[in-house]
């Protein structure tokens, strides 16, 4: 009876859950056996011992799931390994390139720091360079040189070049009793009076080929300027007999201030002056004095410093092919044109060969006029001429004339003396010629070209000249 109630509450409380299937029958041993089947309210299937069919499905997106983040792992640790593998490889090269920069920019500071000394150096080499020229070393003219008075028809300049005293003619190299003073540039200012011309030469004189007395001077032509107060004076030759390794048109340059003046420049012709270009540089084995060089037949002729030795330089060897004292010159002040410069020996070319002008004791300051042997710089012959010779400006040679610039610094002077080597004769003209910058320091004569070169305050300058035919006595 109990087993019927109990059938009876389950069947109830299973009604009142869910549908509720009573079976009975007998089982393998033969008794009876009563059994109910009720459904799951809230499964559809029990569990099996695999796990069932949501067990597979859980299984396959654990399985999914699992491999996609496997996939993200491996993904992020190669980018990963990938970010930290780059780093490592590229930053010996990253150290390497920016220390090669530093070094790089280390060796410019270095340069840049060299430079700024060379220049810093050279501005106060100028600077002293400057305060030594504005300087006056020349003493006041004595009283014997205020009576001193030039040959007749010369023009009255100041004599403000100290005299030897007591000086021997003895010869040699040296005169013990020549002081040679203060080492600074020497520069003189003097006024000109200029001599108007006896008479004017005709134009129907004129001869433009072969050799004749000078008739006219054309106009300056500017060639170039130099760059810095080294070449406020200077020279520059054109070798009238060219020999190899340089040909005709080359242009030779010197500038002249400064204490050890040894630079020789080269330039191919008039335009590469006009640029600035040098195509070679020589550095002569002694220093030049003053503007008084040449250029013939392949060499250089020029006044060591603080001396009266001639010296022959070779441009194909580029060394000193011959040296010779000049008999008795004067020297480093002694006997300059007006302007100073330590003027007193100046070389010159013309169509009869190579020439000193210059001046001795025994001359009292005249011009003497020799013709030197080209090859071993003897003299062949020598004329005393009466143009004293710090009365001038300048002097050159054309066709064995002397002549004489009467002012360096007017800007309108003239050709003012002649001395003719032939007759031995000198005389006054009045050939206008034109000082364009008005500090003229050098006038040489170029007999190929027909030319007069000059260095005219920093600019390199150069006149046409017209030779006429003798005047009639």
């Amino acid at each position: 009876m109990w087993l019927q109630v109990a059938v009876c509450l389950s069947c109830l409380l299973l009604g009142a859950q869910g549908q509720a299937t009573f079976l009975r029958a007998n089982d393998r041993s033969g008794r009876c056996q009563y059994s109910f089947t009720v459904a799951s309210p809230a499964e559809d299937s029990c569990p099996t011992a695999g796990g069932g069919p949501e067990m597979e499905a859980l299984r396959s997106r654990l399985t999914v799931l699992e491999s996609l983040v496997s996939r993200l792992v491996s993904g992020d640790a190669g980018a990963a390994g990938a970010a930290r593998a780059a780093p490592d490889a590229g930053l010996p090269e990253a150290y390497t390139r920016v220390m090669g920069e530093k070094s790089q920019l280390q060796q410019d500071k270095e340069r840049l720091g060299r430079q700024v000394q060379v220049l810093q150096r050279r501005a106060e080499e100028q600077r002293l360079e400057v305060e030594r020229l504005l300087a006056k070393p020349c003493q006041p003219p004595s009283a014997a040189q205020k009576d001193q008075r030039p040959a007749s028809g010369s023009n009255i300049l100041s004599h403000l070049v100290s005299q030897n005293r007591g000086q021997s003619e003895a010869g040699g190299a040296t005169d013990p009793a020549w002081q040679l003073g203060n080492p600074r540039y020497q520069e003189v200012k003097a006024e000109v009076t200029e001599v108007p011309a006896p008479k004017q030469i005709q134009e129907g004189s004129q001869d433009s080929t072969g050799c004749g007395e000078l008739v006219w001077v054309g106009e300056p032509v500017s060639h170039r300027k130099a760059e810095s107060i080294t070449g406020k004076y200077g020279v520059w030759m054109q070798d009238p007999e060219a020999v190899g390794p340089y040909g005709p048109q080359m242009l030779w340059r010197i500038n002249t201030v400064g204490a050890e003046v040894r630079e020789l420049y080269g330039y191919e012709d008039m335009d590469q002056l006009s640029r600035g270009f040098p195509t070679k540089v020589l550095l002569l084995p002694e220093p030049v004095e003053s503007t008084g060089a040449a250029m013939y037949r392949g060499s250089l002729y020029y006044q060591r410093r603080r001396s009266r030795t001639l010296l022959r330089y070779d441009l194909a060897t580029e060394s000193i092919a011959a040296r010779r004292d000049l008999p008795h010159a004067g020297f480093h002040g002694q006997f300059p044109y007006s302007w100073g410069g330590y003027t007193d020996i100046d070389l010159a070319v013309d169509e009869q060969g190579l020439w000193a002008i210059y001046s001795t004791n025994k001359a009292k300051g005249a011009i003497v006029v020799s013709q030197l042997d080209p090859g071993g710089l003897e003299v062949r012959r020598s004329w005393e001429t009466n143009i004293r010779k710090n009365t001038v400006a300048n002097a050159f040679m054309i066709c064995g004339r002397l002549y004489t610039v009467a002012s360096y610094a007017s800007p309108n002077t003239t050709v003012n003396y002649a001395f003719d080597t032939a007759t031995g004769e000198s005389r006054s003209i009045a050939v206008p010629m034109r000082n364009s910058y008005r500090y003229n320091s050098m006038v040489d004569y170029n007999p190929v070209q027909r030319k007069l070169f000059s260095w005219d305050n920093f600019h390199m300058v150069s006149y046409a000249v017209r030779l006429g035919k003798p005047e009639a006595n």
